[in-house]
């Protein structure tokens, strides 16, 4: 009988997504895929190749309300229980955590059955419930070569994987760097909590580049529902050629149609940023937790990939001119998609299945 694999993961695209990268490598090796997740599943795990999925109570314990705090951790023990259950049921080879909150449920209680478990972590800075679940696991799998917030008793536990990446995503794996023509292709994204400050920002920023160059751009801009008339509507004004939508199903294809991308830098992002050799303007998110994005954003930076422009550092007339140069600028474009080819890591994927077929049980 073919293993099964759970995985388990927070319901965001940042903890999903290289689950799922996983789960496609080791459906085509043999395994079954369950998941356990959070309700958001339903917005960004529409493709996720599992068997079945399972809802888990889970709450991020929280400091700051001492009452607040004793009800997110009868939730979690909740989600323990529930999770404990369907591993006593499922018997899978082995766990694979993936970061968030409602990961902690499912792996704590495979830890405490003994069945083998890795928790991977995509960014730079080992997230809170990774940082607590380190010391039990069998592995810890991550993205860089060094990891902040380690335990010292997980220091011989750790792996460097690389962060892994959807198909679609490896598809596009080392696309050419597209040639100048008469236009210039500018990818903007931000995810549910970055994308209403780049519709306030850049439309100001767009309207204060020279004329010419400003007709010349195709932008692409990822935008909330909320914000997207009156994005259009600026950009109209400017006789600026855009595709505003809330979601990109193709994003790694537009990603590689790109001649630069401005972005947030969560760790999926600078994954496939490097997977598909693009140079991006890199703003973090400015209240991440850990400032994980910052870290995750200076990493890309220090390999020559792009730049890392913080946000409340961001003036419209200087990023203008910083923009103008930069679109101006083919060589520096092309050398900087080069080197973010060189930070990619597109074997990830391969190389976490391969740790999960050595610490899976062998009965299975």
């Amino acid at each position: 009988m073919r293993p099964l694999i759970v995985l388990a993961a927070g319901g965001t695209g940042g903890h999903l997504f290289p689950a799922q990268a996983l789960g496609e490598v080791l459906i085509q090796r043999g395994c079954r895929i369950h998941l356990m997740t959070d309700e958001r599943v339903r917005d960004y795990g529409r493709s996720f190749p599992a068997e079945d999925t399972h809802i888990v109570k889970s709450a991020s314990p929280g400091m700051s309300d001492p009452l607040r705090l004793v009800s997110r951790l009868g939730t979690l023990y909740q989600g323990y229980r529930q999770a404990k259950t369907i591993l006593q049921k499922t018997k899978p080879a082995a766990v694979i955590g993936f970061g968030g909150y409602p990961s902690f449920p499912p792996i704590f209680a495979s830890t405490s059955m003994h069945i083998p478990t890795i928790v991977h972590e995509a960014n730079a800075v080992l997230g809170r419930a990774n940082k607590f679940l380190a010391a039990r696991v069998d592995r810890v799998a991550g993205s860089f070569a060094t990891m902040n917030g380690l335990p010292a008793a997980a220091l011989e536990k750790y792996v460097v994987t690389g962060n892994p990446v959807r198909k679609i995503v490896v598809e596009q794996r080392a696309a050419t760097y597209p040639k100048f023509g008469k236009k210039y292709n500018l990818l903007v994204f931000g995810g549910s909590q970055g994308a209403k400050f780049f519709s306030d920002f850049m439309p100001t920023a767009i309207e204060l580049l020279p004329e010419t160059l400003r007709n010349s751009l195709v932008i692409t801009q990822q935008c909330r529902p909320e914000d997207m008339d009156r994005v259009r509507a600026r950009y109209q004004l400017l006789n600026v050629q855009c595709d505003l939508q809330p979601f990109f199903l193709d994003m790694p294809k537009r990603i590689a149609l790109s001649h630069v991308v401005m972005c947030r830098s969560g760790a999926s992002t600078i994954a496939e940023l490097g997977v598909i050799g693009r140079p991006a303007i890199m703003v973090p998110l400015p209240h991440a937790i850990d400032n994980d994005q910052l870290r995750n954003a200076q990493s890309f930076a220090d390999a020559g990939a792009g730049w890392v422009c913080p946000q409340a550092e961001l003036k419209p007339h200087e990023f203008a001119a910083f923009l103008a140069r930069l679109l101006g600028d083919y060589a520096e474009l092309e050398r900087a998609a080069m080197c973010a080819l060189n930070h990619g890591q597109p074997d990830a994927a391969e190389l976490l299945a391969d740790l999960v077929d050595k610490i899976m049980k062998p009965e299975n």
